[in-house]
């Protein structure tokens, strides 16, 4: 799908047909996103990634347009496993305008493209491309608070659980850490990169902005790593609580298979066809059942205190 955007004055048109200083922005380009977007005078060089979901972030040149590609983090359906992962997001720097592509919807960009952003000037790339990875590290930070609350949901279930379930869900957000981890390092290696690009050029306006993106990536970075941690000791402790969970039940039901152990067994001891002591008492069957509760008694006694039942 292709929009087409424009900054002006009045905030962010809507051009029907690409246009000098616009913005075209794609998801799951077609053949024919792609040839109005070589048409808008992007190469062909810089293209040949579009389709490969696990492109890794750099920084190339061709003539006078840059490519930028960034890791952006997608919400997926959990049942399909972790429940977030990183995709490429493609930002081109042509003479013509600003070209983006991704394989996968960008709901982080939507401020940009609704002209909520404050500032916002497709005619300058350096500045887009630097408003880009703002967005997109408070994306990264907006999915860590939900991982961080998916987590707690969890957390009461596992206290009690003896189920590989809950562990499982754990390492699903483990793997959305290890996502963003490695996708907001390598986007602040390309931030880097970016600065030595020969045919970028920074204006005393962007430097501000440079340092204030630098910090909120920093600040991103380091929560991941927190929550990686932290995340990474609580399934080191809640596998052990799950062992134990399920050796406590395995007590309960061990104590419970001891105790009517006992009078199966006297029961039949005494159901034998041969001569045995009270045989012939009136009183025998009272004695017998008066025995079996006497020593399942004292076995749940014993067993009580040992804390197995």
């Amino acid at each position: 799908m292709l929009e087409i955007r424009r900054s002006t004055i009045a905030g962010m048109e809507r051009p029907t047909a690409p246009c000098a200083g616009c913005w075209l922005h794609v998801t799951q380009p077609t053949e024919a996103d792609l040839a109005t977007v070589r048409e808008f005078g992007a190469p062909a060089s810089l293209l040949d990634h579009v389709s490969d979901i696990d492109e890794r972030p750099r920084v190339a040149h061709a003539g006078e347009c840059v490519l930028v590609v960034m890791n952006y983090p997608l919400r997926r359906d959990e049942s399909t496993g972790p429940p977030w992962r990183t995709l490429p997001l493609s930002v081109l720097l042509t003479p013509q305008g600003i070209v983006t592509l991704s394989q996968g919807t960008t709901s982080f960009l939507q401020p940009l493209l609704d002209g909520h952003v404050q500032g916002l000037s497709t005619d300058r790339g350096t500045e887009f491309v630097l408003r880009v990875f703002w967005q997109l590290a408070d994306a990264c930070l907006r999915g860590l608070r939900e991982i961080n609350a998916g987590v707690e949901g969890l957390e009461n279930e596992l206290k009690r659980s003896i189920r590989n379930k809950e562990v499982l869900g754990l390492l699903d957000f483990q793997k959305s850490l290890t996502f963003f981890a490695t996708g907001l390092k390598a986007n602040e290696l390309v931030l880097e990169r970016l600065q030595r690009v020969p045919t970028l050029h920074w204006a005393d306006q962007d430097q501000e902005l440079l340092d204030d993106v630098r910090v909120e990536l920093r600040q991103a970075i380091e929560m991941v790593e927190i929550a990686d941690h932290v995340l990474s000791d609580m399934m080191d402790a809640f596998a052990s609580i799950v062992s134990n969970n399920l050796n406590s039940v395995m007590k309960v039901l061990t104590s419970v298979t001891i105790i009517l152990a006992v009078p199966t067994l006297i029961a039949s001891v005494y159901g034998m066809n041969v001569g045995l002591p009270g045989a012939h008492s009136p009183l025998a069957f009272a004695g017998i059942v008066a025995l079996s509760v006497a020593i399942c008694g004292g076995l749940f006694f014993v067993f009580r205190r040992k804390h197995w039942l």
